[in-house]
């Protein structure tokens, strides 16, 4: 009867002891997860008439989120994203001369990004000569 008892209280204390971490606080606060499997992707996209962003009130501007999929007040947000994505995320890429015949009026328009692309802070201007210049870019980013 001694022994019964005896493993009784062995098996009791180890029990309590492997247990008791699983219980209490430890159940209530549970370990914080991630909060996406995905860096953030979100941007803000200006579009003003001056020479710089600065002097230049915005005429409109759209949002563009890229992760886990594209979505934002952008009219073509999966192509754009693409854009981006194929470029490592460096907006400068896509604001190239294009092969459009533009008049040589100066009547600057400028165009800003701000946010996130994947974890990194972006801020980017650039000012064209005119809507025309700026359309010859041919990126779906700038078409808003």
């Amino acid at each position: 009867m001694r022994n019964t008892a005896r493993w009784a209280a062995t098996l009791g204390l180890t029990a309590a002891t492997v247990c008791a971490p699983l219980t209490g606080a430890a159940l209530a606060a549970p370990a914080a997860a991630p909060a996406s499997l995905y860096a953030p992707s979100a941007l803000v996209l200006t579009l003003g008439h001056g020479e710089t962003a600065a002097t230049a009130g915005a005429a409109r501007a759209v949002t563009l989120s890229c992760m886990p999929g594209p979505s934002g007040t952008h009219p073509a947000p999966a192509p754009a994203c693409a854009e981006l994505r194929a470029v490592g995320g460096d907006p400068a890429a896509l604001a190239g001369p294009g092969d459009a015949m533009c008049t040589k009026q100066y009547d600057p328009v400028v165009v800003t990004v701000d946010g996130v692309w994947q974890g990194k802070r972006i801020a980017f201007e650039r000012t064209f000569a005119n809507e025309c210049v700026k359309n010859a870019a041919e990126s779906s980013l700038f078409a808003f």
